[in-house]
């Protein structure tokens, strides 16, 4: 007689089995074949907890948030497994176009398919694929094939076509909008493409945008849901350090947090500033926070255009935010011709650079592309919150606006706080924007003279 069990609803099914008793276990055991037993490793659903696995209905798009260590990674890589590999080591299976996606080539490959949760090491020896380093790409016994992309390249998923995607930190991934664009356009092969995104959530437009989508399902655990598999001491070390705290409840818990405690702005703030269109201005800066690196990894170059309708004393004035040209990785020349092509193409009047790190490098570099650039360097004596209040101040008030299309600008905006920039690496597109309205609204309003009115 075969054995059946029930799944159970908060642990996977080998955790049910260690805590039934010894008969009960030994029972089950013995009831398999050599077979099955030599199998069994490799059976996910025997091993999976509750958010690792697939949600049944129809669904496009299956995110799993969790806390680090949550089982997020063997998930993927399981799920992958799920829809190339048929009944038999050469059978075709739903799928046999992949991509994954990563935050970079090396995250691809060391977490995605390498690492001890990845792809190679959950696969069974008979449906093992092998990975061609110079191809970037996993290959399977039955010719099922999964390929690499980055983040960093968005432009890479232009061309190729799949029917299903693994996406791995989307929370995390620089150009996440553009990247996750163009994998949607891919997703077009077979009779039901789908996708699944691994990720620590953390508040970010597209990862908010994806969650509410009808086509998007979810599930969620946090760190702890996987201790069976984690060392002791780490969870007694991350819990006694960051219970309670607000890195603790998204890093371990595998919350996604809205707004940020102490945020200069908020979500609500900047909502109220969105506009459709922008008016006729009076004039128009491009700002720069220069990079020092071309390193794909490295800081992004921070441009960031903005204008301002000028009429009346400056306490009426108000600024729009038109466009975020930041950039990355290409070099000094390279954001140079990228801030000076954001000026012709929005017929600004001067350009704006902080020379922190660059000093008169950065105008020798803007001058090698155009000597006869507007151009004006300045120099930050304060520290990045001191120079962002008074911005921040200026949205409170309801004088700056944005434009459609800023929102990683805005993701760095809701990130900084009255304790600082809470986000990853340095706020780039932040400081183009602070000096941009610094120039437009802030130092004008400085040496303004209210006209003084002659009492006959």
């Amino acid at each position: 007689m075969p054995w059946t069990w029930t799944v159970p609803e908060k642990r996977s099914v080998a955790g049910w089995l260690a805590c039934v008793p010894a008969a009960t276990r030994t029972a089950f055991l013995d009831g398999l074949s050599n077979e099955a037993l030599c199998a069994l490793p490799f059976v996910f659903e025997f091993w999976a907890l509750p958010h690792q696995r697939p949600p049944g209905g129809r669904w496009r798009t299956w995110v799993i948030l969790g806390g680090r260590g949550a089982g997020k990674t063997r998930a993927g890589s399981e799920w992958v497994r799920s829809i190339v590999e048929g009944a038999k080591p050469l059978d075709r299976g739903a799928a046999c176009r992949v991509a994954l996606v990563g935050e970079t080539y090396d995250q691809v490959r060391e977490v995605m398919v390498l690492g001890d949760s990845g792809i190679l090491d959950c696969s069974p020896p008979d449906r093992r694929p092998t990975w061609k380093t110079s191809e970037r790409k996993l290959i399977w016994p039955n010719g099922a094939e999964a390929q690499a992309y980055s983040s960093h390249d968005p432009d890479g998923l232009r061309g190729p076509q799949f029917d299903a995607a693994w996406a791995d930190e989307l929370a995390k991934w620089p150009n996440a909008e553009a990247t996750w664009d163009m994998l949607q356009f891919a997703l077009r092969l077979g009779d039901d493409p789908r996708s699944c995104v691994t990720t620590t959530p953390r508040g970010i437009a597209l990862l908010r945008k994806l969650l509410d989508a009808p086509s998007t399902v979810s599930t969620h655990a946090p760190t702890e849901a996987n201790r069976a598999n984690l060392a002791d001491s780490f969870l007694d070390e991350v819990r006694a350090r960051y219970a309670g705290s607000r890195l603790g409840r998204q890093e371990l818990d595998g919350e996604l947090l809205t707004e940020i405690d102490g945020a200069l702005w908020t979500a609500a703030m900047l909502e109220r500033g969105r506009v459709q269109s922008i008016p006729k201005l009076d004039r128009i800066v491009v700002a720069v926070d220069p990079s020092v690196s071309a390193n794909p990894g490295s800081d992004a170059c921070g441009i960031v255009v903005a204008g301002a309708v000028m009429s009346g004393p400056p306490q009426t004035w108000q600024a729009y935010v038109i466009a975020d040209c930041t950039v990355q990785g290409v070099g000094p020349v390279g954001w140079a011709c990228a801030a000076i092509a954001a000026m012709d193409k929005y017929g600004a009047e001067r350009l704006v650079a902080e020379v922190n790190q660059g000093g008169q490098l950065v105008e020798e570099v803007i001058r090698q592309v155009d000597p006869l650039v507007p151009y004006k360097s300045v120099h930050a004596s304060r520290g990045k919150l001191a120079r962002a209040e008074p911005v921040a101040a200026l949205y409170e008030q309801g004088r700056v606006f944005h434009a459609p299309g800023l929102t990683e600008l805005e993701d760095q905006m809701a990130q900084m706080t009255v304790r600082g920039f809470q986000g990853q690496g340095s706020p780039d597109r932040l400081d183009a924007l602070v000096w941009a309205l610094h120039e437009l609204m802030i130092a004008p309003s400085a040496s303004y003279r209210v006209p003084r009115v002659r009492v006959v």
